[in-house]
């Protein structure tokens, strides 16, 4: 037995917690009655009252809902192998980690929401390829390319802006790491004999754009120029905020000031970024916008060919889900139609002595 969707049983602890619910409310109106009349009392108080009924009903409550979070789990049968072939783009994830990113004009930090949208994206995409590039002053490929999103979330965990002590923003370096995780060279020739431009790759500039050190635009261009989009999303606000310096505990003690002795104020370069996504091809989007953001990116990327990859098994299953649904309506039908209380009973000598009266 296999379930699509196996965390939607732990719903199932709803069941126990309505027990212990019936039982304390049971106890307590107990209590209450026995304030008003002794137990030997009670059948003549309440004739129609039954013990038996509300247990039954809440069993028959808790036996629906059990088959009916089973049915939403969709438990699933029959696995067999089949053949199928995948298929999808090559992006890669340039992020800024220079000092600019730690500014807190988008909550938590700079830094922080990057790492959010880079996860958010990794949810909405499919048998997609991915490569991590981190840049500063220089910049290094942090994980190749790769389409096992564990182990990019395990290296996304591990960026921040101490793994380059240069400091700058060389968003240019950056694009042409990113075009060497594509297979292209650094140097401007194809790494592997088989390179040729396509339209499925694409290149994503997470960055505050303050480029300092080299033609961003120019490699954009030249990235467009083998087929590679380049998409940028802004992080940051252009009002700006300070870069704090903070303790092994976090806690800021200090921001950071120029050699003048006045605090730094980072802002956010949206025209910057834009000309970097219009010489590639691509779109640029703000963070600050949630996730439209990520769905922008996601639809301009959509519009990429994808390329194949290879052929692959994957397990394909039949589900079952309707016969726990089955199960699951027919009781809460019974439950529905079950009293607390008995009916009373109603005899013809009654109703013809009522009558003659």
């Amino acid at each position: 037995m296999h379930f699509e969707h196996i965390k939607t049983l732990w719903l199932l602890v709803i069941i126990p917690l309505m027990i212990v619910v019936y039982i304390a409310r049971q106890q307590y109106k107990k209590k209450q009655l026995q304030q008003f009349a002794s137990a030997s009392l009670m059948p003549r108080l309440q004739p129609l009252a039954s013990h038996r009924r509300p247990a039954i009903k809440l069993a028959l409550l808790s036996l629906g809902l059990g088959f009916l979070i089973v049915a939403l789990a969709n438990p699933q049968r029959g696995s067999t192998l089949a053949e199928g072939e995948e298929k999808g783009i090559d992006m890669a994830i340039c992020i800024d980690v220079s000092n600019s990113m730690m500014a807190q004009d988008m909550k938590p930090s700079r830094m922080a929401r990057s790492k959010q949208v880079i996860l958010n994206l990794m949810n909405r995409l499919g048998g997609d390829r991915v490569s991590l590039v981190v840049f500063a002053g220089r910049s290094f490929i942090q994980m190749p390319l790769t389409n096992d999103y564990s182990a990019t979330k395990m290296f996304l965990e591990q960026v921040n802006t101490d793994l380059i002590n240069e400091q700058g923003t060389a968003i240019g370096d950056a694009i042409e790491k990113g075009m060497a995780t594509l297979g292209y060279g650094v140097d401007g020739n194809a790494d592997q004999p088989e390179w040729e431009p396509n339209k499925s790759r694409a290149i994503l500039i997470i960055s505050d754009g303050e480029n300092h050190e080299d033609d961003a635009v120019e490699a954009a261009e030249q990235a467009a120029k083998q087929g590679i989009m380049v998409c940028c999303i802004g992080i940051g606000t252009p009002a700006g905020g300070q870069i704090p310096i903070t303790d092994r505990h976090g806690k800021v003690v200090d921001w950071r000031k120029d050699r003048e002795g006045n605090i730094v104020t980072t802002h956010l370069n949206e025209e910057m970024l834009n000309e970097i996504a219009k010489a590639g091809n691509g779109i640029y989007v703000n963070a600050g916008n949630g996730n439209a953001a990520v769905e922008d990116i996601v639809k301009q990327i959509s519009t990429l060919e994808g390329q194949k990859f290879g052929s692959a098994q994957f397990s394909s299953y039949k589900s079952h889900f309707q016969y726990p649904l089955a199960a699951g309506l027919l009781f809460l039908i019974l439950e529905f139609f079950i009293f607390e209380r008995r009916n009373a009973k109603i005899s013809f000598n009654k109703l013809i002595n009522r009558g003659k009266k």
